[in-house]
């Protein structure tokens, strides 16, 4: 499980509006039994948040919303097969924790 793997989203009331998770936590952290992982919505979905905390991410052709600052961890055992990485968008997901996290 590499950082910047997408994951179909394991909460089944969640992902019409949210199809795909992202791992954001460093694969230093391999040992942990959670992922910390960015929601992608779907870009509608996404409403008026700062384009900074809520790049577009192209996930399979779809353009879809990170939703930083709804991070959270999950299950190793819920990300079961991933549908691609996405780190060529990883200054924009590592810039989108920033502002989480310190307001710039």
């Amino acid at each position: 499980m590499a950082q910047f793997d997408v994951y179909p989203n394991p909460s089944s009331s969640a992902k019409h509006g949210i199809p795909y998770v992202v791992v954001v936590q460093s694969d230093l952290l391999d040992a942990l039994a959670t992922r910390l992982t960015i929601p992608l919505a779907i870009n509608a979905w996404a409403g008026t948040t700062p384009e900074k905390l809520s790049p577009v991410i192209t996930v399979n052709g779809q353009n879809l919303r990170a939703l930083a600052h709804y991070a959270a961890p999950l299950p190793t055992r819920a990300l079961r097969q991933t549908v691609g990485n996405v780190s060529a968008h990883a200054a924009a997901l590592i810039a989108a924790m920033d502002v989480v996290l310190s307001g710039v």
